[in-house]
């Protein structure tokens, strides 16, 4: 764990120092979605799944379940989790004052700055932090393959529309997982916790074979 951590300041420093240049601005002319419809209206409705107005309510939806199932401990840390981590994004954004991207007109209105993308980020908190806790069993490789396609099209879908470098978008999903990592770990709480034994272990370890 202390090595993905690292791994993952290491990366948002990196789009940190080096976003805004050449290889941002190539990628954001390739990606933009102003002169194809299709693609542009797909992504103005994935990035919704990204904005408060889901992330909120599911926040909130799966506090109330992990209450019923009495998982107390799940639910306080789910909130903590969430709310301080988004929290921590709008200081990181008054912190780095990167402007927004201005090579194309935005496709979607956007009103604070550009570093860290906040819908990467809270996307990926929420997300993940739900396949984690809501699908302590088998079900838990297929919930979490969801939510990182949902934190990578979210996260995707703010380049298409303009609003956002791609390091902005890699930078918040670098912090989305470092503080869902990080407070899962201080919570005491493993990133494995109820998945079944033989899933957990590699068919070479305990002697098996």
């Amino acid at each position: 764990m202390p090595f993905v951590l690292f791994s993952l300041i290491v990366a948002w420093g990196v789009m940190l120092l080096f976003g805004g240049l050449e290889m941002d601005s190539a990628i954001l002319m390739l990606a933009y979605a102003g002169d194809r419809p299709d693609i542009l209206q797909l992504a103005r409705i994935v990035t919704e799944l990204g904005g408060w107005l889901a992330l909120v309510p599911l926040t909130i939806a799966g506090a109330i379940l992990l209450l019923a199932r009495g998982d107390t401990r799940g639910a306080f840390l789910l909130l903590v989790l969430t709310l301080s981590g988004r929290f921590l994004v709008d200081l990181q954004k008054v912190w780095t004052a990167r402007i927004r991207p201005e090579e194309h007109e935005h496709l979607v209105a956007v009103q604070s700055l550009s570093f860290p993308s906040a819908h990467a980020a809270n996307a990926t908190m929420v997300y993940v932090s739900l396949a984690l806790l809501l699908f302590p069993g088998r079900g838990r490789a297929l919930a979490l393959w969801i939510a990182a396609w949902l934190a990578l099209l979210i996260g995707a879908s703010r380049v298409l529309l303009g609003v956002h470098w791609p390091s902005d978008v890699i930078a918040g999903w670098a912090f989305g997982l470092f503080w869902t990592f990080l407070l899962f770990a201080l919570s005491g709480r493993t990133l494995d916790e109820g998945t079944p034994p033989a899933l957990r272990h590699s068919p070479w370890q305990g002697g098996q074979t």
